[in-house]
């Protein structure tokens, strides 16, 4: 089963149903003492780093967390979950991630029009499993004032473009993050779902 994690922040209901309808068990999961019965795990993520956080803490879900990742099995970030993913986030002073990744995350530069908000293209730098059958330059929807700086640039796995390159895309062994809604992004957002689903099945 693939859990999603219930903290109070993110589209959890559109992931569980694009899982459902790709014919994969999902489940939204209200409290981390569940994640021991998942098989993968989604962190979805709408709003602010430091009070996704804040949130995480109080759920209890930050060591638990940590374990799972530890465990080996696949995660995945979705938009501001996949922020949480890094070490730092900026917005609104510094305030510790999830410390999965080396990195902080950062505000796009004056003179761009925030949030960055709607169709852009995936460029693939890296093949990877989560990419498999989508074709490069493929669309994707994106909602986010922020972006990654990964301190390791070999975890980037896809860019796009917003006034500069940023990463769209990171992974590194079983954890990943996309920046962009895969479950908003048909038809290659599920794919990608597909892929991540398939990846747990056959783990």
């Amino acid at each position: 089963m693939i859990g999603i994690v219930d903290y109070g922040r993110g589209n959890l209901r559109s992931v569980e149903k694009a899982f459902e309808k790709l014919g994969f068990s999902a489940k939204i999961m209200e409290s981390p003492e569940k994640l021991t019965d998942t098989a993968g795990v989604i962190l979805p993520g709408v709003g602010a780093f430091a009070d996704a956080m804040d949130a995480l803490a109080k759920g209890g879900w930050l060591d638990p967390l940590k374990q799972y990742v530890q465990s080996g099995k696949p995660f995945l970030g979705i938009c501001l979950g996949m922020q949480l993913l890094f070490e730092i986030g900026e917005e609104h002073g510094e305030h510790a991630g999830l410390g999965f990744l080396k990195g902080r995350v950062v505000k796009f530069p004056p003179g761009l029009k925030i949030p960055h908000m709607g169709w852009n293209t995936l460029n693939v730098v890296r093949p990877n499993r989560i990419c498999d059958n989508i074709p490069n330059h493929s669309y994707f929807y994106f909602v986010h004032s922020y972006f990654a700086q990964p301190a390791d640039r070999d975890c980037i796995a896809g860019t796009s473009d917003y006034g500069l390159e940023f990463p769209a895309l990171v992974g590194k062994d079983n954890v990943w993050g996309a920046q962009f809604h895969p479950e908003k992004s048909s038809p290659w957002g599920l794919v990608m779902l597909d892929n991540f689903g398939k990846w747990v099945k056959n783990q």
